[in-house]
């Protein structure tokens, strides 16, 4: 494997692009440094969309606390600024109404004070009605609605806390389903079981966006993903729960809400918070508030500040992220630093190496442990601490990372265990199929996603493109080859069966196929396959041809839909650029006018801050439910992608010299 000095070390081209865009490197090399925390760490504000803010002030009024009004204020700004042309709110930046989102928002802003009469609540009350009203939102929205007493209990799925019992070969338990939809369901059996109501001290209800009396709402419809024979076989089983929870008996009932209670304890995180994701965290705290514990109860206070520390406040704006992303910004911010290279670029990634290095995951074997019990933990989290669900994703990209600074410096082998840790635990995690999921192993049970609880689609964790493509860079990374590794050589064929008919794979964790695509020619790349490989050709072919007039690439979330039947461009991104970019490097399509077009468009539209300016999402947290706003892509990807241009370039070389 080269050493990424080398490939800065040969003579650079005579081109004018290439004569500039040192300048261009060095400005967003040196405004990303700046970025750098004191202990060595970089972490980027995450955005959703209105869910989570306007959920944090519905938890506020549940529970009875008396409001910060100066941030109540806050975030009403922004959720009046993030509110489409539709008079609805998207899920994210010029998407289509979604009414989920918006009955929230209306919701929030009216707890916040806004009258109803405002022109943009009755805006956004009209188009809610148009759209067939509350009766309509999903069904995490209408447990919010329930808790606060605006439709019934019958209007939501039922989940009898019991079924924390169910064994691990019943068609149906919590090991059976991702670990977001376990944080979240555990909490919300003892809320669904003891039907509180929220104090909501103002008293405000939303009975108007409703187009028949809210208490006559009856169980969600089907959902579009899901297929009629099993939604029915599911309605009746919920039917069925329905006419038997009366009778349950007390005795065993009690023991499930102590087991859910004993799960949450177990899990808590500190003030890192159950699952270290909003959901979960706002459901704990409610939680222990229906069991009767106070507000200064140690484990009740602690899981109520975690989700304070989510909070991003401004000096005229305020919102509340889903989570936290320290690791995944740091690691990616090493890839970038190191691409780019130089002394104090090298340094400084090496002391955020370092920042990453204690909080691999050693010593606890999480949920994972469940299906992979021969495993030792090895992985590092998403966020600052999570140690019952380290991810794969993360984990990949943070050894290929303290690999490169490893060979960049030589063979230093202060990273090795670590790296091997790592690489046991990615192995130990691989899917029967050779794919890899984020968070657990053979997470595949699509039947589950017909249940009514899951209208939105997500309840699973299977194995996706993206993720597979990150493990299998990794271990090509550190030496695995086809011949030699045969989960390298399962993984690849995953890849291959996985490949679009148009050339394109789909990308789970990003937007989208452009993501995917990326992620997958970097993997076939690493792994040793040329440039002339069927697959590899196709892809990058599939890239050229969707690459907009202006030199960019762009794409939304309107490309998880159900139907897809093709690319539908979108406005370019700097972040979607520099994953096309990287993919066709890696493609081996360095001198390709498509690169140099997207190298140019990157050149153009820095910044003066030397970073670039990106208010659309590209990141996905849900596909067709819920979409992030990572604020850090817009800062490491561009960097990065100009910069292995310019390396590539000097060494007259089409190879790529790391996984990623």
């Amino acid at each position: 494997m080269r050493d990424v000095t080398t490939l800065s070390a040969t003579p650079a081209s005579s081109s004018p692009l290439m004569g500039a865009l040192e300048t261009h490197i060095q400005k967003a090399t040196d405004a990303l440094l700046a970025w750098q925390q004191a202990d060595g760490h970089w972490v980027f504000e995450l955005e959703a969309d209105a869910t989570i803010p306007s959920e944090y002030v519905l938890l506020v009024h549940h529970l009875g606390e008396t409001p910060d009004l100066e941030l109540e204020r806050k975030i009403g700004v922004y959720l009046r600024r993030i509110q489409g042309d539709h008079g609805g709110w998207p899920l994210f930046k010029d998407g289509d109404f979604d009414i989920s989102a918006s009955v929230k928002a209306y919701f929030a802003l009216k707890m916040i004070g806004d009258s109803p009469d405002a022109p943009h609540m009755r805006r956004a009350r009209e188009a809610i009605l148009a759209h067939g009203g509350g009766a309509r939102v999903n069904v995490f929205t209408r447990i919010q609605l329930a808790l606060y007493g605006v439709i019934p209990w019958r209007a939501v799925p039922v989940m009898p806390p019991e079924i924390i019992f169910l064994p691990h070969w019943s068609p149906f338990t919590i090991w059976k389903i991702s670990y977001w939809a376990r944080t979240t369901i555990v909490p919300l059996l003892v809320l669904q079981t003891l039907k509180p109501k929220a104090r909501n001290p103002r008293g405000i209800t939303v009975d108007e966006l409703f187009v028949e009396p809210p208490a006559t709402v009856g169980p969600p419809a089907k959902a579009p993903h899901q297929r009629w024979s099993w939604f029915l076989l599911f309605r009746g089983i919920d039917m069925a729960l329905r006419a038997l929870d009366p009778l349950m008996p007390r005795g065993p009932r009690k023991r499930a809400i102590e087991a859910a209670l004993a799960f949450v304890r177990e899990r808590l995180n500190g003030e890192d918070g159950l699952g270290a994701i909003y959901p979960p965290m706002a459901n704990s705290v409610m939680m222990f508030d229906v069991l009767g514990f106070p507000p200064e109860y140690p484990e009740r206070a602690v899981a109520r500040r975690s989700i304070e520390k989510l909070l991003v406040v401004g000096d005229e704006e305020a919102y509340c992220q889903p989570c936290v992303s320290p690791v995944w910004d740091t690691a990616l911010t090493c890839h970038a630093l190191l691409e780019a290279g130089g002394e104090t670029a090298v340094a400084k990634t090496n002391k955020g190496l370092d920042w990453l290095k204690p909080l691999q995951v050693l010593d606890l074997a999480g949920d994972w442990a469940v299906t992979k019990p021969d495993v030792r933990p090895g992985g590092w989290a998403f966020q600052y601490a999570n140690a019952h669900y380290p991810d794969l994703d993360d984990t990949a990209v943070v050894v290929m990372a303290m690999d490169r600074a490893r060979q960049a410096a030589g063979g230093d082998q202060r990273f090795d265990i670590a790296i091997d840790r790592a690489r046991e635990w990615v192995l130990g995690l691989q899917s029967r199929d050779g794919g890899w999921a984020a968070f657990d192993a053979d997470n595949s049970y699509t039947y589950l996603n017909n249940i009514p609880f899951s209208d939105h689609g997500a309840l699973l964790d299977p194995p996706t493109e993206d993720v597979a493509a990150r493990c299998v860079s990794m271990l090509a990374q550190l030496g695995d080859t086809l011949q030699t590794s045969a989960p390298m050589a399962r993984g690849v064929d995953y890849l291959r069966k996985t490949q679009l008919a148009e050339g394109s794979w789909y990308g789970r964790w990003g937007l989208n196929y452009v993501y995917g695509t990326w992620s997958v020619l970097c993997a076939l790349n690493a792994a040793g396959l040329g440039r002339d490989d069927p697959a590899m050709r196709k892809a990058a072919d599939w890239l050229i041809r969707i690459q907009n007039v202006d030199g960019g690439w762009g794409e939304d979330g309107t490309s998880y839909k159900l139907d897809y039947r093709g690319f539908e461009p979108a406005p370019s991104t700097a972040s979607q650029t520099a994953w096309a970019l990287l993919g066709l490097m890696a493609a081996g399509e360095v001198d390709h006018p498509a690169v140099e077009r997207g190298v140019a468009y990157l050149a153009r539209t820095q910044a003066p801050d030397g970073l670039w300016d990106e208010e659309r999402y590209t990141a996905t947290g849900f596909p067709r439910v819920f979409y992030l706003r990572y604020h850090g892509y817009r800062k490491f990807f561009p960097l990065w992608a100009i910069a292995r241009y310019r390396n590539l370039k000097r060494a007259n070389d089409p190879r790529v010299a790391f996984g990623m």
